[in-house]
């Protein structure tokens, strides 16, 4: 159990690290190629801290683990929005502006939606991943051509998303050392985790969708933590809250998508009586604070955070199995 543990620490570190590295890198090259801090701060930022999720569900899917694959995503989304968001909401109220985040929390609920459809069918073939891919890419056309154009509120937003990252490398080598770096630590990171987090549901007579909706799910949204936190701090309540958003929603369309196509995954039962109704509902919830008050409060926050702990507490008490 201990070496368990171990091997999920190092494998928290190892993800963590490697997504830095790599989100630093990308950031980096896409500077010097002169792509446009919208586009950045929309895929490389947004997306690029879901690239530890990215990476362990793949790594599960391909060694048929299709548990792990899917509660990964879906503990991700339910602890973005529970836990992350309202640790950031108790540091400092986010007060933002409903128009810059109303399109991706509705496309939020709308990509939670359609996994209960496709879920519906008890797996995700792959026609079903081809679906959510598709979604993905008219998501990314809209949100890109809207802002493009200057019609919709969150240019700023997605923007401001690339400069709370601060110290990228400068010169070529270093970029390619950063990437390279980057993704040898995910790979690494990932097999090392799903390692560790296999042992210990064996270890506690628990199902590897319990781990992976809890145990797996938060160690690999340690990014998505890391760069809310600092934009809280910073009184960067938008990008906060925006930047969870856009990795809820490439979690759902892009990395169950990927995930799916490249083996089809039968969806635990558990999934589809809990945790899904879980995800839609944290989802709701939130766009109905946000648009109530405008912000997100301390006592909402701590709300989110109470909610979380009780999830935790049903997963491996009523629903461990």
């Amino acid at each position: 159990m201990l070496l368990n543990a171990l091997y999920v620490a190092i494998g928290v570190v190892l993800l963590t690290t490697g997504g830095e590295a790599l989100i630093r890198g990308a950031l980096a090259a896409a500077m010097r190629m002169g792509v446009s801090p919208l586009l950045s701060g929309l895929l490389i930022v947004g997306f690029g801290t879901s690239a530890p999720e990215l990476v362990v569900s793949v790594e599960a899917a391909l060694h048929h683990q299709p548990d792990i694959a899917i509660g990964n995503v879906v503990g991700s989304n339910i602890s973005n929005v529970m836990l992350i968001l309202g640790v950031c909401a108790l540091i400092t109220p986010l007060a933002v502006k409903p128009l810059a985040l109303r399109r991706d929390g509705i496309t939020v609920v709308i990509a939670s939606v359609l996994f209960l459809v496709l879920a519906g069918g008890h797996a995700l073939a792959r026609s079903d991943a081809a679906i959510l891919l598709l979604a993905l890419i008219a998501y990314l056309s809209w949100a890109y051509w809207t802002e493009r154009t200057g019609s919709a509120p969150s240019a700023e937003l997605h923007q401001a998303e690339g400069h709370e990252i601060a110290s990228v490398p400068k010169s070529a080598l270093w970029i390619l050392m950063a990437i390279a770096l980057g993704l040898a630590l995910l790979i690494a990171g990932a097999q090392i985790l799903l390692k560790g987090a296999v042992g210990i549901a064996e270890s506690l007579g628990v199902s590897q969708a319990v781990i992976g909706l809890t145990l797996v799910a938060v160690g690999t949204s340690l990014p998505e933590l890391s760069v809310s936190v600092i934009a809280a701090l910073r009184r960067h309540a938008d990008v906060a809250i925006g930047n969870i958003l856009g990795s809820n929603i490439f979690n759902l369309l892009g990395i169950l998508g990927v995930s799916a196509l490249l083996k089809p995954l039968p969806v635990h039962e558990r999934i589809l009586h809990f945790d899904q109704w879980v995800m839609l509902g944290t989802s709701l919830i939130l766009m109905i604070f946000l648009h109530t008050g405008n912000r997100l409060s301390r006592l909402e926050g701590g709300l989110l955070v109470m909610g979380y702990a009780a999830y935790l507490l049903l997963s491996f008490t009523t629903f461990s199995m």
